[in-house]
């Protein structure tokens, strides 16, 4: 049998266009030769539908999807996921199902049985476990067909789960496993994702048939990466990153052990790169919009941004805007212009001072008497969030946020200021992955000046100002925040492990006493295991660590 695997890039809620994608990709596989067509979870509706799964004319669309597909699996039989109804008035009213069609008809539904409710994940909230497991038989061959986390509790180790659906399945004796995944982008995920279905493949001695989304649902990115593994462990082929592809397994070569292209390589700065470029690209293409603005100010944040955005927008469709004061250096402009000139950016310079002192001038009675201090500074940055916000409502481009993991980690920004934005495009990047980015960027040849990357970090919002003036070094403070954040260290546990007591404290309250600030902020482009946003979620208003 010739399978093929199809790892789209499909739209939540856009039933014709994900309908009118498969039902191309039906006719190339066949025209392929293939018998069977493999598309990811959820494929009719997209994934996360979230609570458009509340809705009865949004269940009954992705249900006139699959009845349409099956029309066309004539000659070729199509396993797709979509929700489907449960007919008991007991549970939740939908199963997460993969369809197998064939002949022009549905011929089987099997339902998700392990429903992730962790991290950016919420399935049980909508969705009711299977109880019930059944083979599809095809051309001679007897398919187990499980959908994602279902392969993710291999020999009951997650104790998450109680159950194992592909243990049930087993006593059905299947010659292979099919898996429908939606399997989210994080730069380590893709070789533990290796790992764990290579342990389904051990466990089972089954081939492994693994196709995964690709592309951006707001915030939450998907690789592809789609997986073919042979019985004895070996990777047969590992689909492309971030771009929509199909392949073809025959199952005997497979069970021969034949690789087509194996594993490919997982550089880290290279999957940050390529998962940001896509997130931007389809957060603005599903979106319907071409353009973006964003603040130049000289720094290694803004102009990653802006690199990233020409590369996934096309430079032309990238306005930088910079924005000196009274207290930016000339190296910052100069720097500013030429990082636009190089990405071949339209730049516009609009001096913030006059507007700066209107505010200050009319604030003058009620701060009469005080010295220079944060307010000061934050109008400044105020200053430039409500020009650039100017620009974007008159001329229409989307305004991108330029903050990165470690200041929105410890409130190092403005509300309404710096931290405006429909989209933070390196909010999951710490300040030191920033300059390995920014290296990888220039990989090929300057992109990025070099000025840019070597010289100190600073807001410059008053006279000599450094980052360092206010924060620890950022190689500390990152190393500090990511036991907290990406692994839940507590501070004592943190403090063991050699680093400084009141370094760890004062990192730690500061995240925790700006996380209002974060409720507030646009929606963050995950790359790493723990981003802020849908997937940590902590209350605003708590005395932890305060």
């Amino acid at each position: 049998m010739k399978i093929a695997l199809a790892q789209i890039n499909v739209h939540v809620g856009n039933f014709a266009a994900n309908e009118a994608k498969m039902l191309d990709y039906i006719k190339e596989a066949k025209a392929g030769g293939a018998d069977l067509v493999v598309f990811p979870e959820l494929a009719t509706v997209g994934y996360p539908p979230r609570d458009f799964l509340e809705f009865e004319d949004f269940i009954e669309a992705g249900e006139a999807v699959v009845n349409n597909l099956a029309k066309a699996a004539v000659g070729i039989a199509v396993i797709v996921g979509s929700p489907s109804k449960n007919p008991v008035i007991e549970g939740k009213d939908l199963y997460n199902s993969a369809y197998f069609l064939a002949e022009g008809e549905i011929k089987v539904v099997q339902h998700k049985t392990l429903l992730p409710t962790y991290d950016i994940f919420d399935e049980y909230r909508y969705f009711e476990p299977a109880s019930e497991w059944n083979l599809v038989e095809y051309k001679g061959q007897r398919i187990a067909m499980i959908v994602c986390e279902d392969s993710w509790n291999v020999g009951n180790e997650n104790p998450l789960y109680k159950i194992n659906p592909m243990d049930m399945l087993m006593e059905q004796n299947p010659d292979l496993i099919i898996n429908v995944s939606a399997s989210p982008f994080s730069y380590a995920h893709a070789a533990n994702r290796i790992e764990t279905m290579q342990a389904n493949v051990a466990r089972y001695d089954l081939p492994m048939y693994y196709v995964n989304h690709v592309g951006a649902q707001t915030e939450i990115l998907f690789d592809g990466g789609s997986l073919v593994i042979a019985a004895d462990g070996t990777v047969i082929d590992e689909m492309p990153y971030f771009e929509e592809a199909i392949g073809y397994y025959d199952t005997e070569v497979v069970e021969r052990g034949e690789v087509q292209n194996g594993e490919r390589p997982k550089e880290k700065m290279q999957l940050i790169h390529d998962a940001l470029v896509m997130g931007v690209r389809n957060y603005f293409g599903k979106l319907g919009f071409k353009r973006a603005v964003l603040g130049l100010s000289g720094g290694i944040d803004s102009a990653l941004v802006a690199a990233l955005a020409a590369r996934a927008l096309g430079p032309e469709n990238v306005r930088c805007v910079l924005l000196p004061s009274q207290f930016s250096s000339d190296h910052s402009v100069n720097d500013a212009r030429k990082l636009a000139q190089n990405l071949g950016c339209q730049y516009d310079i609009i001096p913030i001072q006059p507007v700066y002192e209107s505010f200050m001038q009319a604030l003058e009675p009620h701060f009469f008497g005080t010295e220079f201090g944060l307010p000061e500074e934050n109008l400044q940055a105020r200053s430039r969030g409500v020009l650039l916000m100017a620009l974007s409502n008159k001329f229409g481009p989307i305004l991108l946020n330029t903050s990165n993991k470690s200041e929105m980690a410890v409130g190092y920004g403005t509300l309404y200021g710096d931290m405006c934005g429909g989209l933070s495009v390196i909010g999951d990047v710490y300040k030191t992955e920033c300059y390995e980015l920014a290296e990888y960027i220039n990989k090929d040849g300057e992109v990025i000046p070099t000025n840019i990357i070597t010289k100190p970090p600073s807001a410059e919002l008053r006279p000599d100002q450094l980052d360092s003036d206010s924060l620890p070094p950022y190689d500390q403070l990152d190393a500090v925040l990511y036991e907290y954040i990406e692994n839940s260290k507590s501070p004592q546990d943190i403090i063991e492990m050699g680093y400084d007591a009141a370094l760890v404290k004062r990192t730690l309250r500061l995240v925790n006493i700006n996380e209002f600030k974060r409720h507030q902020t646009a929606p963050v482009l995950r790359v790493s295991s723990k981003a802020f946003g849908m997937g940590r979620r902590m209350p605003i208003v708590a005395k932890y660590l305060a």
